[in-house]
This record gives structure tokens, sequence and C-alpha cells, in this order.
């Protein structure tokens, strides 16, 4: 069921919410062996949250997620519940606090079942760098989910979980969507707080929500979104209703396609299913307007210069002193912060922090760095310049399907994986990644739709007018 069926379903007595619950959690215990999508299950707590929701649901007064289960990426911090980051130096990390977003679940009296797999810190494309649970894809258990939050776009696909957040500091809730077959959105930066979101790229993280379409994606999103005074980068903006222009025509309106996102290196099975969507689209009546992004070239390079040095920075608290892993036996605290850190991070982590710092040393600060955030601007300006004439960007959401974990030893290879996806994170836009075909193996292939920022609406209203007319194929366990 969807999250709108489930709603009914409760508040018609068709099912309990500890009934909903003890289904989900029935699930889990048969299929995530198999998968590996849960790092902590927390069916203890789901358990006690699901009778106080039923409490409410039976006075009449349940919001749009009281009852409902959800899943949520170990990067966000749950008061009480452990929070690992998937990496060793955070294995018995347990927040005295929630992350805000999660302080607006719960006064809606959701229903949490556990805490999701990832990569370590979320830097990765696969979930395989996880120091605890390296997700299996639902569709294909010897290809990867993708990530980083390969772990809660499983759990929606494989019904281990109707919904669950994500954070996308490049693609992470995009990229694993695409890959599960599921949708995705990454909002606006600074239209959902990062407060309690454990930083990676400060400029870049963005927490959202991954569901089974689009219109779930919105009912997430009116629940997370708004300003936070615990994040100095939060919008104040006025947060509008995310579904109200679901199910509105599309015709007229005016869709961009620009050219590099079907160039060369995106694999033909995929290039050609996005281009039936949109001609699809353009059977709705919208137009399709050709356009150009030339600097979409530089966009790897420039984003891994900019994400890899806010990770240095950010990184760079984990000394095995204030919290986290501490080194036994240190007979210094040069050499305690060396082991902490050694045994502590995994390789992936430990590449981008030397990427980092390297970028961000004298003499090639300017060589690296400053290059990149002159490209960010670039980025902006062509995409600007393509919002001008068009409302929103129709693209491939990555260059191929799923893929083996076997392609994920070659780091070079997997960043530049990543050409589809970090150019949104870059310029701060809104994007949603939903299902939009299957390759000859059965692999799902999602399309991205690119938005102006703070219109999150007219994305999902684009993305659902396609849904509308699509069935997707569920995978077979």
């Amino acid at each position: 069921m969807k999250l709108r069926d489930m709603r009914r379903a409760l508040d018609e007595k068709k099912i309990s919410a500890p009934e909903l619950a003890k289904e989900y959690l029935e699930n889990i215990n048969k299929y995530d062996e198999k998968l590996e999508c849960y790092i902590t299950v927390t069916a203890d707590k789901a358990a006690a949250q699901a009778e106080k929701a039923q409490e409410i649901i039976n006075k009449g007064e349940a919001k749009a997620l009281t009852g409902i289960p959800l899943a949520i990426k170990d990067n966000i911090c749950t008061e009480g519940v452990r929070t690992t980051c998937a990496s060793r130096i955070l294995e018995n990390f347990v927040p005295p606090y929630n992350a805000t977003v999660m302080e607006k679940l719960e006064h809606q009296n959701i229903v949490m079942l556990g805490k999701t797999s990832m990569d370590e810190f979320a830097m990765g494309g696969s979930t395989q760098t996880s120091a605890f649970k390296k997700t299996k894809n639902p569709y294909n258990v010897n290809c990867v989910p993708g990530g980083s939050s390969g772990g809660s776009a499983a759990v929606v696909a494989a019904d281990l979980a109707p919904a669950a957040l994500g954070s996308d500091t490049g693609g992470s809730i995009r990229q694993p969507s695409a890959f599960c077959g599921v949708t995705g959105i990454k909002p606006t930066y600074s239209r959902v707080s990062r407060y309690g979101l454990v930083a990676f790229a400060s400029s870049l993280d963005q927490i959202g929500p991954i569901a089974k379409d689009s219109h779930d994606c919105a009912i997430l999103l009116n629940a997370i979104c708004g300003f936070d005074p615990h994040d100095g980068t939060s919008s104040v903006n006025e947060v509008p209703d995310f579904t109200a222009k679901i199910g509105k025509p599309v015709k007229g309106m005016k869709i961009a396609l620009p050219k590099e996102f079907f160039a060369d290196g995106i694999d033909s099975e995929v290039r050609d299913a996005v281009l039936k969507a949109a001609d699809e689209y353009k059977a709705m009546g919208a137009e399709l307007v050709e356009c150009s992004m030339p600097s979409l070239k530089y966009a790897v390079p420039c984003y891994y210069l900019l994400a890899c040095a806010e990770a240095a920075s950010n990184l760079s608290r984990y000394d095995g002193i204030k919290y986290g892993h501490r080194a036994k036996g240190a007979d210094s605290y040069e050499e305690l912060v060396i082991r902490s850190r050694s045994e502590g991070f995994g390789e992936e982590v430990k590449r981008r922090i030397l990427l980092g710092n390297y970028c961000l040393s004298s003499g090639y600060y300017d060589a690296y760095y400053r290059k990149a955030l002159a490209l960010r601007q670039l980025i902006r300006k062509e995409y600007d310049d393509i919002f001008e004439n068009c409302d929103v960007i129709l693209t491939p959401t990555t260059p191929t399907v799923a893929y083996s974990p076997e392609i994920t030893a070659d780091p070079v290879q997997m960043y530049q994986a990543d050409i589809c996806t970090v150019t949104v994170n870059i310029a701060g836009l809104p994007a949603v990644s939903t299902p939009c075909g299957y390759d000859k193996n059965g692999m799902p292939i999602g399309l991205s739709i690119i938005g102006r920022k703070f219109d999150e609406q007219t994305v999902l209203q684009i993305s659902d007018a396609y849904e509308q007319g699509f069935t997707p194929v569920a995978p077979k366990l």
C-alpha cells in the first residue's frame, strides 16, 4: 500500500497501527538477512510507538503520518537509538538528542522500524563501504542498491518499509532510488533542516524522502520541511503543501533536455528509456526544449573537490577523545589521534579526507579549491539560463543500471558514475528520480526531473504525471 492508502486503512480501522508494524517487522525478519538493509532494527520501540499511535487514531486525532512505519538512514540522529553512519568510529554512538526531522516525525507519531545501512559517512555510491551491512539490490542480489542511501531505497523496494528517509550529497537519494526502482526526492538546499544529520559536506548535504511514488514523497516532505533555528542555513521560505499540484496536467509546460546528459557514456538502454519518457510528456502536451550545459564535463571533479574539502574539515572532530572510537594503548596524544582514526575510518573515508586536505593545503588551494568554487558559480548560472525558458529539466538519473560490487574497486570509475546527479547538489536545486523502465535483465532505470529552487511542487507534479501511465514491476525476493 501507498502511504495515503495506509492512512485511510488506519483511520477506517481496517488495520491497526500495531498490526501494520507487525507485518513490516515480519517482512524484515524474513528478508533482511538476505538483503542486509538494516543496521539496527528497533522492534521494541516500533511496537511501543504503534500502541501510542493507535490510541491517537482511536481519539480521531491522527495526523498524516500517525501510525505509519518508516525507516531512517543511519546518519540521522535518533535519541536513544544507535546512530553509526555505518562506520566503526561511531559503532557504539547513541545520540542524546533527535535530529530536527525526527522531532517533526515523532510529533506526527510515526513508527520507526529501524536504521538503514549506507556507505560509511555517506561516502560512496554502492552501500558497499558500510562497515556493517553491505546491502544487496532487491531486483538482483548480485548487484549493488546504489548509495549512499542504498539501505533506505532497498527497504522501500523490498517492502521492508513503506517509505524511508535518506540524505543526498551528490545523488545519494536519487541514484539508489533509480537502481532500486523507487521514487526519491532531493529537496532544495536549506528546505529541510540538517540539524542532527551527521555532516559529510555541509554545503551539499540534504535530507529527503524515498517512497513508492511522488505523491508519497510529497506527503513526507510536508512533514519534515520548515525553518529551524538550530540550523543556520535553514530557509525561512514558507512551506507549501507539496501535494497541491499532484494530478494537475502538464500541458503547455516546457521540459528541457540538455544534450550533454544524453551523450557518450550514457548506456543506450538508459538513454532510450528516458527519451521515451520525454516523448510521453510531449504526448501529454508538454513542449520539449533541446539545450546545452557545457560545464557538465567538469562537474565530477568540481563536486569531489568541494565535497572532500568539506569532509576533511567535518571529520576532523573524530579524534578519539570527545566521542566515538578510542584506540587502546596509545602513549601520546598524537598516537591516540592517529590510531583512533586509522582504526575507525574505512578506506574510502580515508581517501576523501586525504584528497580534501590536499586541495585545501598551501600551494594547492588556488589551483584546485578556488577553481571548484568558480565552477560552482558557472554551473548555477547555466541552470539559471535554462530555467529562464523552461519549467523543469529532464535527464537520466544514472548513466547505467545497477552494477556488480566488483566495479566499486575502481574509485575513479565510481566517481564518474555520479555525472548525472552532482550538479543538482552543486547548484542547490530540487530533483526527483522515478522509475521509467527496465533493461533487458529486468533492472530498473530512473529518470530525473530537476526544478527551480524551492519549486518542489512542480517537480513532483511532473514526475507524478509520468507515474500515472507507468506500471512498476516489483522485485521477486
